[in-house]
């Protein structure tokens, strides 16, 4: 719900007539999107209160207006919760999902699942989703219970697949392959830290940008050419005119204080400054580790 609330220690409403010398010189201008009940709510617990046209808000009389109006605000939303909680658990027990990764508990549900970055993905697309560093599962409320049932076949699907016994039997499988060469070629390289970056078109050094590998700050330029027919399988698009960067994942901070572009990422590039929806899963894993520390 969205709320203002200013204080004023000279507000005056337009049409309420004061009872005190204190209700002309302090209140608070409250305003909140309109809903018939919530108005009637609202006039129940202020009976004072007046309507400003002037100002668009509700003007509360009083010298602790605004502390009053948002324990208010904040029990109407323990209400909703709790009934959209009740509502949630409700629908599960009419359509339940049925897994050994889920299971219930006070508040809703808890999931636990072989490590898989679909499982994650997919979770925290959930509202109000958390991961449980202490219980080291994930917690979602009932009132999630829709969007959880909406995700629940690709996460599943992503847990089976990341079960050890699953993952050992694939890996058996790649064994002498050259798909196994390939991925081990592909991780030795990533773990050298280098990225091919267009001579005429550096990316900024000490700041925050996006690469095919994701969030990182570049340190270095070293200036040394790229050699196209040895790493063109990792990077299709290295070309004479390429020099390695060196880079490394950026801090906590570096995350927060990186400003998210608004434009969309042209097509072929090969850095960008990154986008809202980049920096916000960057920030929250960086922040689980900094906790966990």
């Amino acid at each position: 719900m969205g709320v203002n609330i200013s204080m004023s220690a000279k507000s005056k409403p337009d049409d309420v007539e004061p009872t005190t010398e204190a209700d002309t010189r302090l209140g608070a201008d409250v305003s909140f999107p309109f809903d018939r009940m919530t108005v009637e709510q609202f006039r129940k617990r202020f009976p004072r209160a007046r309507w400003s046209e002037a100002r668009q808000a509700w003007f509360v009389p009083g010298p602790t207006a605004s502390r009053r109006f948002t324990r208010w605000l904040a029990e109407l939303e323990a209400e909703a919760d709790a009934f959209a909680d009740a509502k949630g658990r409700d629908a599960f027990e009419f359509d339940p999902i049925a897994s050994v990764y889920l299971e219930l508990g006070r508040a809703g549900f808890r999931i636990s699942t072989p490590y898989s970055r679909t499982v994650v993905e997919k979770l925290r697309e959930i509202p109000f989703s958390r991961w449980d560093s202490d219980l080291k599962l994930w917690q979602v409320p009932f009132r999630s219970y829709r969007e959880l049932k909406d995700q629940w076949p690709e996460i599943e699907e992503a847990a089976r697949r990341n079960e050890p016994k699953q993952r050992r039997r694939r890996a058996e499988e790649r064994k002498g392959t050259e798909q196994e060469a390939k991925s081990k070629a592909r991780s030795t390289e990533r773990k050298r830290r280098r990225y091919p970056v267009n001579i005429d078109k550096l990316p900024p050094l000490a700041r925050v940008v996006a690469i095919q590998y994701g969030l990182v700050v570049f340190e270095e330029i070293t200036g040394e050419l790229v050699e196209p027919e040895v790493v063109g399988e990792f990077y299709p698009g290295a070309t004479d005119g390429h020099v390695w960067g060196i880079w490394r994942k950026p801090t906590l901070e570096e995350l927060v204080q990186a400003w998210p572009s608004k434009t969309p990422v042209a097509d072929g590039a090969e850095w960008w400054q990154p986008t809202i929806q980049e920096l916000r899963p960057a920030r929250r894993a960086a922040s689980r580790k900094t906790r966990e520390q």
